[in-house]
């Protein structure tokens, strides 16, 4: 009897032993597993939102280059005033989509003057209370193309050569905005290092109509 309770009593010992020696394995494998974890959720929340703002910078700068192309382009000939009607009209398009979609303009105010013009390619500059980088706007009234085997804009929309074809010539909206990525950060917890874009930047091009 004596020896059937000391082996009852040695199993009991062992099964808490076991029981103790399971909860230590769930800790290490959360401790493990949360790092992972933190980078699989900030990731999709990052990505996403990326993602997110660059579809609603890409409507801006359609409608911008859309606005301007229907637009005359006698002001462009000679203009006397300092920005052309159809570059304010551009402008404002896109101001007011980024207002309406709550993307902070960077400091770039309505009927500011554009910080710098070369030829018929107009820029806006902000880098008030953004990420560094800012926001940049950039409008060329006289952006043309090739005919066939046209490349896509690029974020200067600079013009392409247009060699022997005919060259069609139209407005070019572009908009690169500073995005501050946290994906980086959380990528450091798992030894990871990331190379991301310091910007996001997209580009439209409408046919001017006039």
């Amino acid at each position: 009897m004596i020896l059937l309770s000391h082996l009852w009593s040695s199993k009991r010992s062992l099964a808490r032993l076991v029981g103790r020696d399971d909860r230590a394995s769930q800790l290490v494998e959360f401790a493990v597993s949360l790092p992972l974890l933190v980078v699989f959720v900030v990731g999709i929340f990052d990505f996403s939102g990326a993602f997110t703002l660059k579809q609603k910078l890409t409507n801006a700068a359609r409608d911008g280059a859309r606005v301007a192309a229907a637009d005359p382009t006698n002001d462009l000939k000679g203009f006397s005033t300092p920005v052309p009607a159809s570059v304010i009209d551009a402008f404002l398009a896109v101001h007011n989509d980024l207002l309406a979609n709550n993307i902070n303009d960077c400091g770039i105010p309505l009927g500011t003057a554009p910080t710098t013009n070369t030829g018929l390619t107009w820029t806006y500059l902000g880098t008030t209370n953004c990420p560094p980088g800012g926001l940049t706007i950039t409008i060329n009234r006289g952006y043309y193309f090739p005919l066939t085997g046209a490349a896509l804009p690029s974020a200067s929309c600079t013009s392409q050569p247009a060699g022997a074809q005919t060259a069609v010539i139209g407005t070019c909206v572009s908009i690169q905005y500073a995005y501050q990525w946290r994906f980086g950060r959380v990528a450091s917890l798992i030894g990871g290092t990331t190379l991301l874009p310091s910007t996001i930047a997209v580009a439209s091009v409408a046919m001017n109509e006039n």
